[in-house]
């Protein structure tokens, strides 16, 4: 196992960490003992995680100083606001033989490896909100200084908590379009197939229940099938029947060009969010 005796320190031990290091211990990837946490403050959420899950917490500088030169894999799990002052606290502390792993958005390999000793290998990574529940879409790009192993260290962080996929870096900003984001577009789409229902009589809860259901079970059968969205849009889709109705008028609204247009404006706004934070970075060295 690529884990196995790793020492893992998670800079952050928020609702980005929290759900990796639990699936990580609940699937026996690795050990309890494995895990070292740390925050900027909150002690009472550190006291929590480290009781709940039998983790390592660090309460004071000297713990984090540690806990950070001693790991094998130092996990960033901040918000990009806080990355630099995390870098000026604990940069001092990291060597190249460790891997870097960073879940912060928009904080390119190039940027990170000004941050960093020279030639530390560093794993950028992209997960979504269903990684929480262990259903997540990963999507990871590697540094040049990154082993095999390593790669395959990253992969199983993630894979933990649900699919995890290497792309070139390049790709990153489109995979936040789909991915990354993407689930709020479902959950829009959700909103407003409820509101349709509550306005055709049903009560609120069954119009969620019935919308719930349907979108999973769709998402399934694309997924058990293997067969392709358009392929079972057709299957149910009979001439001149209800659902044929249905997506004529998608089509007649520009559902498809206005799902377009939203996932490019993300694409673009997450390459405005990466160069912000490559200029704030390259401006305090």
């Amino acid at each position: 196992m690529p884990l196995t005796g790793k020492k893992i320190t998670f800079i952050g031990a928020g609702s980005m960490a929290e759900p990796i290091f639990k699936s990580l211990i609940q699937q026996k990837t690795v050990r309890p003992d494995q895990i070292y946490i740390m925050n900027r403050s909150n002690a009472a959420h550190l006291t929590v995680m480290r009781d709940t899950y039998g983790v390592h917490a660090a309460f004071t500088p000297e713990e984090k100083e540690s806990f950070i030169r001693e790991a094998d894999i130092v996990i960033l799990a901040m918000k990009p606001k806080d990355v630099r002052q995390a870098f000026e606290d604990f940069n001092r502390f990291l060597k190249p033989s460790q891997l870097l792993v960073s879940m912060v958005a928009g904080l390119s390999l190039e940027t990170l490896s000004l941050l960093v000793p020279e030639g530390m290998p560093i794993v950028r990574t992209m997960p979504n909100t269903p990684s929480s529940i262990g259903l997540g879409a990963t999507g990871l790009c590697f540094s040049p200084e990154t082993t095999e192993s390593q790669q395959n260290m990253g992969l199983s962080l993630f894979r933990a908590i649900g699919e995890a996929y290497p792309i070139p870096e390049e790709k990153m900003n489109i995979l936040t379009g789909i991915s990354g984001s993407g689930p709020a577009y479902a959950f829009y789409f959700m909103e407003s197939m409820i509101a349709a229902g509550v306005k055709g009589g049903l009560s609120p809860e069954l119009a969620k229940q019935l919308t719930v259901q349907t979108v999973l079970g769709a998402a399934s059968m694309v997924k058990l099938t293997g067969e392709e969205p358009a392929e079972l849009r057709r299957k149910v889709t009979s001439p001149n029947g209800t659902t044929q109705m249905a997506i004529e008028e998608f089509q007649r609204e520009g559902l498809s060009g206005i799902v377009e247009a939203g996932i490019n404006r993300c694409v673009a706004r997450a390459a405005e969010i990466g160069e912000g934070l490559s200029q704030e970075v390259r401006q305090s060295l």
